[in-house]
């Protein structure tokens, strides 16, 4: 059964970046979502495996909407994985703090997002 992702990113360059890499590493079932709030609509929507978030958006930032997902039922153990160019400890113990399962430093490598795509969707 292939994995449904979602990505949530406010830059159309970088969700058809992380689409192109998804899609190389074989994920094509994968849903844009373009800031916090369509990212839990859609979320609330459909029943995703994994979810990708950029921390800086407008409208709901990505650490709000991790919070907001823990508080739905199918998505208080699914991963979250966070994109950004956030890189200090004190942002990623907030991430953590919020839920997050992962955290990957923009730019990102393809190779090093499929690993950890890979890895947390097979725990």
């Amino acid at each position: 059964m292939m994995a449904k992702l979602l990505i949530v990113d406010d830059s159309t360059m970088l969700r058809d970046m992380l689409n192109y890499a998804l899609n190389e590493g074989g994920y094509n079932d994968v849903t844009e979502a373009v800031d916090g709030v369509d990212g839990l609509a859609k979320a609330k929507a459909a029943d995703f495996d994994l979810i990708i978030t950029d921390v800086n958006m407008p409208n709901m930032d990505g650490l709000t909407l991790i919070g907001e997902l823990r508080k739905v039922p199918q998505y208080s153990k699914k991963p979250i994985l966070v994109l950004t160019t956030e890189r200090s400890d004190e942002m990623k113990a907030k991430g953590k703090a919020a839920g997050a399962t992962g955290w990957i430093v923009k730019p990102f490598v393809p190779d090093q997002l499929l690993k950890a795509v890979n890895i947390v969707l097979s725990r």
